[in-house]
């Protein structure tokens, strides 16, 4: 039963992410090829979707003015973003404060915290629990790892990635030789890969960061001519794309565009055909699952706030699953997103494949 009501005005679903930098770029696209294809179709009960998008240039200041003017608009029903867990966070204290709080489902931010941040704050990817736990295994048991060195970007990502990949390693039987947080403004990284040499070397390197930090690691290790074998989050995810040496890292991701299944095909396909044959990546293809999984509830319960984060919170549970290119996504009582797998992607040849397949 459509809920949204007789009027012929637009439903505005924010959407809001670093899109002036490559890695907000297929979040954008994606959220609009979903919004180009609902109203293709009639868009909800009639009514078009007009998205309304803030460059929040991924920094926790923009971000919290950002979510501050969509919180202020009141013909906003609710917003995809932010992408990183540290915009996530910051500017979930606006969507989830005051008497009209907005829902804010994030495609990609991953800390575990992010649930925790207030009723109204949501996440559909696997969090860093899940993407260090992996990660750890595949270094261990694929690569056969048992020293591993961990840079870290010192943020809610990077640490949280950290955290888990370093007990769940440690779990196995391995040995984490070094941690060391970064920061964007630092200098270099030779003083740290130095460091691990000192220390008798690793296996492997986890780097815990963002796509701007593993182009600044990658372009050190081939001025060094220092051969390592590299794992990344999926904070990293664009890496290939760059000419910085970045062929054979491992990337855990929640999304591969190689990844099985007709959801997923013709996703890809329609995002190749409207955007010249590029590829989505995972943040664009969990904008893509939110902004479908944010048109069938307001078929449903129409756009009063409250209404559509009540329907959100009991997907899985009190409504069926929304089955999206991502995958299943559901929630349990705490808000949670449940059953959220990775898939361990390799660069080969300029692009991220399954690594499972080589």
């Amino acid at each position: 039963m459509v809920a949204c009501g007789s009027s012929d005005q637009p439903i505005v679903i924010g959407l809001a992410g670093p899109f002036s930098e490559p890695s907000g770029q297929s979040m954008q696209l994606a959220a609009q090829l979903a919004v180009a294809e609902i109203n293709q179709q009639g868009g909800i009960g009639g009514r078009q979707i007009e998205l309304a998008v803030r460059d929040d240039s991924g920094s926790v200041g923009v971000a919290v003015r950002v979510a501050r003017y969509f919180y202020d608009s009141l013909d906003v029903a609710a917003v995809v973003g932010h992408m990183g867990s540290e915009a996530t966070l910051a500017a979930a204290r606006v969507y989830n404060g005051g008497d009209n709080p907005l829902v804010s489902i994030s495609p990609s931010a991953s800390n575990p915290y992010v649930s925790d941040a207030g009723p109204y704050t949501f996440q559909v990817c696997p969090d860093d629990d899940v993407h260090g736990a992996q990660l750890a295994d595949w270094a261990y048991r694929q690569l056969g790892a048992r020293r591993v060195a961990v840079l870290y970007e010192n943020d809610a990502d990077g640490r949280g990635l950290r955290a888990s990949f370093s007990q769940s390693f440690t779990e196995l039987g391995g040995r984490v030789v070094s941690e060391d947080p970064f920061s964007p403004a630092l200098p270099g990284f030779e003083p740290y890969l130095t460091r691990i040499r000192l220390r008798g070397g690793a296996d492997a390197l986890l780097l815990a960061g963002t796509l701007y930090g593993a182009q600044r690691l990658l372009t050190t290790l081939n001025s060094l001519q220092y051969n390592q074998t590299i794992l990344g989050g999926d904070g990293i995810d664009g890496i290939e794309a760059f000419d910085v040496g970045a062929e054979g890292i491992y990337i855990s991701l929640g999304y591969l565009p190689d990844q099985p299944g007709p959801r997923n095909d013709a996703f890809k396909s329609a995002y190749q055909e409207m955007y010249g044959g590029r590829l989505p990546d995972h943040r664009g293809a969990g904008a893509y699952d939110i902004v479908y999984l944010l048109s069938r509830i307001i078929e449903r319960v129409g756009t009063n706030r409250s209404r559509i984060r009540d329907y959100l919170a009991g997907v899985g549970t009190e409504a069926e699953p929304f089955d999206g290119v991502t995958g299943s996504i559901a929630f349990d009582s705490a808000g949670n997103v449940v059953d959220r797998s990775v898939v361990i992607g390799v660069v080969r040849n300029s692009q991220i494949v399954s690594a499972e397949i080589q």
